[in-house]
Parts: C-alpha cells; structure tokens; sequence
C-alpha cells in the first residue's frame, strides 16, 4: 500500500439558505445505526447483497429460456439509471464533492434516486467517500485493494477486501467527523435516516408497475426479478467495481496520489464514474470523461440541470486546469491534443 494520500478540501459548511440549522450543538444522528455495524445490520447486509447476486446469476438462463419482456426490460434500465445518476450526481459529485449547487427540490431529489439504488444511508456513503479520498489507496483508506501489498495474492485479497469485503467491516466512518454539513441539514439528515423506507420503495415500484400494466400477479413478479433483483445486483457491482478494479488497473493520464484508472469498458454503466484517474486529479471537477470520446452521463445531466436553472455554480473544467493535470509521459503531448472541450 502506498503512503502517500489524496487529500480532498475539508466538507463543506452547510448553507443556511438551503434551510440548515448551522449550530455547534450536536446534531441527531443521520443513520438508525450505531458507530459500530451490529449482528442484525451485518445479516441484513448480507442478504441485500446475496439475494440480487442469485437473481443476477439466474438472469441469463431464464432469459435464454423463457425470455424477458419488453416491459421488464424497460423497467430494470429506467430504475437502474435512474439510481444509478442518483448515486453519481447526487451522492458522488454533489453531496460528496460538492461539484456544483442545486435548488433545494433538486438537492431533494437526488437524495432519494440515490438512495433508491440500494448501496446504505446517503450521510453514511458520502462519510466513507470522504474519508476514501482523504486516505486513497493509503493507510486509513476503507476499500484500498493494495491494502494486503502488492504480490498477486494480495492484490486478489485486496480486490475482495475493495469489492465487497470491506462493507462487513463492523468500524463505521464517523459521520460527525465527515459530514457535519449534510446531518445539519433536517431534510437531508431524515431522508438518510429512512434509507430502509426508499429501500423499499426502489424494490416496490417496478413491482407495482409491472403488475398494474399486465394486470397479473406474473407481471409483478417478472417486474420485480428484473426491474428490481437483477437491477439491483447489477448496479451493486458496477458501483463497487470503481473501489476496485479501477484502483488495480486503467490508464492513467492524469497525476494523482493514488493508483485511480481509466476503464472505459465500465463507462456507460457507471455512468461516466469509471473516468476514474480524472476524478482523483480533480475531485471536485463535475465532469470526469475529459478527453473525446469519453462518455459521461453524469455531466451531461448536470449540464442540462445547470441549463434549466436546477443547478448552479457548476464547477466544470477548464482546459488549462485538465491540462495542469496532466502526467507528462511519453505519450503527454498526444493525450494533450486530445482533450476534449470542457461540458
């Protein structure tokens, strides 16, 4: 593992005008959870985890054998994408990095298509990312996959430990320490301390939408395999691929602290979150595909929230500032050439 870290800008302060209650008082916890991950939450963990994983695996046979409707398809890519630019706008890039500001109704929204992607409380992941860029891919960092060293049986321990291994970890990220602007927040604190409740809700809906439009208890049931199960898995495993393989392997073009790489093959389901080596060169940058060619539906959702007056103070990046960035390799001055207009 190495020692050195990427150290992001300390959280930031809540803002008074998007109805915060800034004191110096202690706030109210924003997760039902205690500092340290209890027998019940290690269960439940495990079977959010296994149950849309064996749904995952028999996807495919049951798609060979039986099909999958139209309706069922349409429902698993509209709530994954849905959850999925929930997680990466929302979570990631504003709650997390704060890489532009949002109108409360839209600040709201986010909250909840994030939540609804079914990967923990939104103060409790945005807690752990912080701290994730404070220690990258150095002592302190939660999901390191160089945490073991770096011979190949430590890198596929780490791999583990970085994919899944370190959400059993029973020591939780201080949110105190690490968000004290979103559990000020009263809105954003309760939607964090419902989790469960949009838990339910994202699998629900598919359900409900499949069985409503077939009028059939098999329409439901179908909807919800695929709409919510395989949806689920699917979005679980991408998103907990950037913690690891995009720390194992990947271009990287651009200087960070850590071992953050460019995976293109990881772009259009992640959203544009596996332009990874960018986003740890620049944290708070709102695009992280730069260069042309890259996909990044996350900024172009923020480019047209920004444009409907939804969000602002967007903090886009300049040419000059990717290019500060820049790893002066052999093969800088092509890379360079190529960057791609900011969004």
């Amino acid at each position: 593992m190495t020692t050195s870290s990427d150290v992001i800008e300390d959280a930031p302060q809540a803002d008074d005008s998007k109805g915060t209650t800034a004191t110096d008082t202690a706030q109210p916890s924003a997760t039902l959870g205690g500092e340290q991950k209890r027998s019940i939450e290690q269960i439940a963990l495990l079977l959010f985890i296994i149950v849309p994983f064996l749904a995952l695996i028999a996807a495919v046979p049951l798609a060979w054998g039986w099909g999958v409707s139209w309706l069922d398809l349409g429902l698993m890519v509209f709530f994954y994408y849905l959850s999925c630019h929930g997680i990466t706008i929302g979570f990631h890039r504003y709650f997390t990095h704060g890489s532009f500001k949002a109108k409360r109704p839209l600040r709201i929204a986010l909250a909840v298509a994030g939540s609804m992607a079914v990967e923990g409380p939104l103060v409790r992941w945005v807690a752990d990312h912080r701290k994730h860029h404070k220690f990258s891919d150095a002592e302190g960092d939660p999901h390191s996959p160089w945490r073991f060293g770096e011979t190949l049986p430590a890198l596929m321990k780490g791999l583990w430990w970085a994919h899944i291994g370190w959400l059993f970890d029973e020591e939780q990220t201080p949110q105190e320490k690490y968000a004290p602007d979103l559990i000020k927040d009263g809105a954003i604190r309760a939607i964090s301390r419902q989790f469960i409740y949009w838990t339910m809700l994202s699998l629900a809906l598919p359900a409900m939408i499949g069985g409503l439009v077939t009028m059939s208890w098999w329409g439901a049931f179908t909807a919800f395999f695929w709409g919510s199960l395989v949806r689920v898995a699917l979005l679980h495993h991408v998103t907990w691929s950037i913690n690891s393989i995009c720390h194992a392997v990947g271009k990287r073009p651009f200087k960070s602290r850590d071992r953050s790489g460019n995976v293109w093959w990881l772009a259009v389901l992640s959203c544009g979150e596996s332009w990874h080596n960018l986003h740890h060169a620049d944290p708070t940058s709102a695009r992280h595909g730069v260069e042309r060619g890259q996909l990044d539906s996350s900024a172009r959702l923020i480019r047209w929230f920004e444009q409907l007056g939804w969000a602002y103070d967007v903090r886009w990046p300049s040419r000059s500032r990717i290019d500060s960035r820049r790893n002066t390799g052999q093969d800088g001055s092509r890379r360079k050439k190529e960057t791609a207009e900011a969004a």
